[in-house]
């Protein structure tokens, strides 16, 4: 009797420990879950002003710009960002509205959008140097690669 009591009490003591850590591993695993946010989570709000900022910023370092140049092209991102933001608030009050956008819509915003970026291309053409103009040609395709992948690894995640 003192053998069967032993080995129920052994059996009861391994349960619980089985028990204790399949909490615990469940529990940490649940902890690293909530630690790991998403990218876009993780990035700060800027504001347009902010952003056309640091995105001077960043093509004065590598195209080394003089204060000319860093004039024009700040000018250049404000219009830029002054026309994204006027895109935003109406695909955000279409949104809002329950509207779908048509076909002829995204095409035309498609088009739209194509001419944007080549008058864009052109100012750009005409505040930098040849040099200058090559190695930003060369990082919007790499920016444009990049997110190409990004594209392609949410593409993957979310399906």
């Amino acid at each position: 009797m003192v053998k069967s009591n032993c080995f129920n009490l052994k059996k009861q003591i391994m349960k619980k420990l089985f028990i204790a850590a399949m909490l615990f591993a469940g529990v940490t695993s649940f902890a690293q879950d909530m630690d790991q946010k998403t990218e876009r989570e993780h990035k700060e709000k800027l504001t347009p002003e902010q952003r056309n900022e640091k995105q001077l910023q960043k093509l004065t370092t590598e195209l080394s710009l003089d204060t000319n140049q860093q004039a024009q092209v700040k000018q250049l991102l404000a219009e830029r960002s002054a026309k994204a933001e006027s895109f935003k608030e109406a695909r955000k009050a279409k949104k809002e509205n329950n509207e779908k956008i048509t076909a002829e819509e995204k095409a035309a915003y498609k088009k739209q959008m194509e001419d944007e970026v080549a008058a864009n291309d052109a100012k750009m053409k005409t505040i930098l140097k040849a040099d200058q103009y090559t190695k930003w040609k060369t990082l919007q395709e790499q920016k444009r690669e990049k997110m190409k992948e990004k594209v392609k690894e949410y593409k993957k995640e979310n399906n």
